[in-house]
């Protein structure tokens, strides 16, 4: 089951893009348009790697910098509902909470295991967008180019208005709410929710434990 919730090299490195580019533009960032806002924080940490190793295990500073500057572009709390699909409603609103945090610090331990996947010769193509004019639900996508074949790295966004915000991304066609819906409801389905609950906060002391 642990190896369930480990995405692949590719969608932890973007993941980890998507924090460090964040956490270099907070200010300013057009969030009016959604490949716009994904193209300037794409950038942005490639530009952080160019002039400033991230050490993979500095983990005060990878939460400081989820905290403080990714938040404002994420919709974590719509990932989490919709990641946990039917049984969200079923879940008390101090267990959907106790979750979303589990979730995400699980996922701060994957931008932690991306870092040192990051080059800073990254090259990224935007193909032209296939959404129509007034969506409200859009994807973006992205090219990565690597040694090998590019990576295609899709981000789906909702518009608020407050402007978009990023809640689902796929890297070769593993959507990250489609992979846990599943790992999170074979979970539930085994032990309730309360057991999910305690397979995240364990899994999450592990990693930690192992990275010092």
């Amino acid at each position: 089951m642990k190896k369930l919730f480990f995405l692949s090299a590719g969608l932890a490195w973007f993941i980890a893009s998507f924090v460090f580019g964040a956490s270099a533009y907070a200010q300013g960032v057009d969030q009016s348009d959604p490949q716009a806002l994904i193209k300037t924080v794409t950038q942005q940490v490639l530009d952080e790697v160019r002039t400033k190793a991230i050490a993979p295990d500095d983990m005060a500073r990878i939460r400081d910098i989820v905290n403080r500057d990714i938040l404002p572009y994420v919709d974590f709390r719509r990932t989490t509902q919709l990641a946990m699909g039917r049984h969200w409603r079923t879940a008390t609103p101090a267990q959907q909470q106790q979750i979303a945090q589990q979730f995400q610090l699980l996922l701060i331990h994957l931008y932690a295991g991306a870092l040192a996947q990051l080059k800073p010769d990254q090259q990224i193509e935007y193909p032209p967008m296939r959404n129509a004019p007034g969506d409200t639900d859009v994807v973006v996508r992205t090219l990565a180019q690597t040694s090998s074949n590019p990576v295609e790295i899709d981000y789906r966004l909702y518009k608020t208005p407050e402007g978009w915000r990023l809640y689902d991304l796929n890297v070769l066609g593993a959507w990250l709410i489609q992979t846990y819906r599943v790992q999170f409801n074979e979970k539930i389905q085994q032990s309730g929710v309360d057991g999910l609950v305690q397979f995240l906060t364990s899994r999450n002391q592990e990693l930690e434990a192992a990275r010092h």
